[in-house]
């Protein structure tokens, strides 16, 4: 027995002693609990966003009249992939950090950024070992989302995107391998930037999956995006004039519970008075893939039957993540047999599937991967520029527990994320506002290799997409007194008593009140294109058609409606294309049929 527990026991009658002891207890439970609060006001401080603070200062500026650093007067934060001498890189894990040296040199990007002019201040929290896109980390809490706080970041580079979003740097560096950066760049609503496969220095950053993990960056203003861009990519600062073609991937839209028009409208309307911008063209992307990749077929669910879009994406996502499991286990099995026990459970699961993965198929693996690329490059060629949701969901709640829907998150994200991630291609997450009080945002996607043209896009048409969002945002259909309509949909019925009521020109104005109200509503435009044909007015009824057709591309009026206006201008062969359309879509239309007919007859 201790010698303090036999003094208090001789002297247990002496009220004097109990009071020593309650004030003894008394001061414990006050340090421990001030020692709490002092942690937390810190995380708050900081948004739980870094690990360890320091400070890497820019090299010395040359000489005059050499120019002044790029990079000048900016801050940066580095996930915990990267390498600085005389620190541990933790890889997200206390456990890699017990059981590793410092780092003897620093990352080569991070030097290159130094030598431009910025200041590095610390470290950020990221996903152990580089897995998962959700951004909770059991060890060492998960960085505070600054525009959800109730909700995740998003990961693997949760902590260099929320010190970013939070406004405690001006850009930070992260790792994109599934969408690492894509993904908590949507959640915080900021600026994502995943560069061509291999084409920034990987030298010094720990490695996960080396055929498709890149270092990306983030940054809230587009020329902070660029400038970073330039020095790691050793860019000409000369903007190339060319010609950009923006295509939209309607199926990939589907995945999105945000409404397509909520993007496809704000991007299109941007563009719309910029020079150098083409006509938006769309496409299926899984049907592209399905067509253009032929190695994916054996890893397809379905295999032999007609796959669809999703099961074609499905199984893209599924070999990237085969090839994470496998490229993990190559570089770093003998580390995580002994350590496995010692992960958070999610990523210990990672861990343990990527250990126990076999190796028979990974030919077949690299080979879609070489096909994906390929494929991409066939559909964008030198100028085209993907338009696709960077996420398909809004930022999960914290902690949550439910492990289907935490799967089905996962799954259409990394449906969304594996087209870059397979094609080794560039792509840029930008915010769109918030859509029911969550972050949006859109990422435009181009061809390996394209970065500069990427790069040079964003500054040309950030602005204006930013201009549109807010438009967008300020005209989100109200409710009229009663709640029980939509002023939109007030102003359409409206036009449609008109039009009842041969009130053509009547008809044209409502429909017009209600396209300005919600100007992504395809059956605004087919309705006022039937009151310009009452009034003879050809060329606008084609135009609204066509706005209508870029909407919604199975909108059956809008094809015959298009049909009978180019009809009318005496384009025949147009207007008989337009009512095969409807055909197809509606095999058993009999107005289609009949003017199909008819137009034959005409041309022959």
């Amino acid at each position: 027995m201790s010698s303090t527990l036999t003094l208090i026991q001789s002297n247990a009658s002496n009220p004097k002693v109990w009071v020593v002891i309650g004030v003894t207890l008394a001061g414990i439970v006050i340090l421990a609990e001030t020692r709490k609060r002092r942690i937390k006001a810190l995380r708050e401080e900081d948004f739980g966003a870094f690990l360890d603070r320091f400070e890497l200062l820019p090299f010395p500026p040359p000489p005059p009249p050499a120019a002044k650093q790029s990079l000048s007067d900016l801050t940066f934060s580095i996930s915990d992939a990267f390498h600085v001498k005389d620190y541990i890189t933790g890889f997200g894990s206390p456990q890699w950090k017990k059981t590793h040296e410092a780092a003897e040199k620093t990352a080569v990007v991070i030097t290159t950024l130094l030598k431009n002019g910025a200041t590095c201040v610390g470290k950020t929290i990221m996903d152990e070992l580089g897995f998962g896109v959700i951004g909770e980390n059991k060890h060492y809490g998960t960085p505070i989302n600054p525009l959800m706080p109730s909700n995740v970041p998003g990961g693997c580079s949760s902590g260099s995107a929320v010190s970013v979003g939070a406004e405690l740097v001006d850009f930070s560096l992260g790792i994109d391998t599934t969408g690492g950066v894509r993904i908590p760049a949507s959640f915080c609503g900021i600026l994502g930037f995943r560069p061509s496969q291999g084409t920034v220095s990987s030298v010094g950053v720990l490695p996960t999956s080396q055929s498709l993990e890149t270092v990306g960056w983030f940054a809230r203003d587009p020329s902070v995006l660029c400038q970073v861009g330039h020095a790691l990519l050793n860019l000409s600062a000369i903007p190339h004039k060319r010609q950009r073609s923006l295509i939209f991937a309607d199926d990939l839209f589907e995945l999105s519970d945000i409404p397509k028009q909520k993007y496809v409208h704000v991007v299109r309307k941007a563009i719309e008075n910029l020079s150098g911008y083409q006509t938006p063209k769309h496409v299926n992307v899984g049907q592209h893939v399905a067509s253009n990749v032929p190695s994916l077929a054996e890893f397809c669910e379905e295999s032999g039957k007609s796959q669809n879009s999703a099961s074609t994406l499905k199984a893209l996502s599924s070999v990237m993540l085969a090839i994470q499991r496998h490229e993990f286990k190559t570089n770093h099995e003998e580390w995580s047999q002994t350590c496995k026990s010692f992960l958070g459970p999610r990523f210990s699961n990672d861990v343990v599937t990527a250990l126990n993965s076999r190796n028979e198929s990974i030919k077949s693996l690299y080979k879609v991967k070489t096909e994906m690329r390929g494929a991409i490059q066939s559909l964008l060629k030198e100028d085209g520029i993907l338009v696709i949701p960077t996420v398909a969901d809004p930022p999960p709640k914290l902690n949550t527990k439910n492990k289907n829907s935490l799967k089905e998150f996962l799954d259409r994200n990394y449906a969304l994320s594996s087209i870059a991630s397979m094609s080794g291609c560039c792509q840029v997450t930008i915010p769109l506002g918030e859509h029911g009080e969550c972050p949006i945002s859109v990422s435009f996607l181009t061809y390996y290799g394209g970065d500069k043209f990427l790069l040079d896009t964003i500054l040309d048409v950030y602005a204006s997409l930013q201009d549109q969002s807010e438009i967008a945002s300020s005209l989100d259909p109200v409710s009229n007194t009663n709640g029980s309509i939509e002023a939109s949909e007030l102003m359409k019925e409206k036009g449609n008593a008109a039009y009842k009521g041969r009130q053509w020109n009547k008809a044209v104005n409502f429909y017009t009140e209600a396209i300005k109200l919600n100007g992504a509503n395809a059956t605004y435009y087919c309705n006022r294109a039937a009151a310009y044909l009452e009034l003879g007015c050809f060329q606008q009824a084609e135009e609204d058609c066509t706005e209508a057709i870029s909407i919604d591309k199975k909108n059956v009026k809008a094809y015959l409606r298009r049909g009978t206006a180019r009809e009318s201008l005496v384009r025949y062969k147009e207007a008989a294309a337009d009512f095969r359309h409807a055909l197809v879509l509606e095999p058993q239309n009999k107005t289609a049929k009949i003017a199909e007919k008819r137009l034959r007859k005409l041309m022959s």
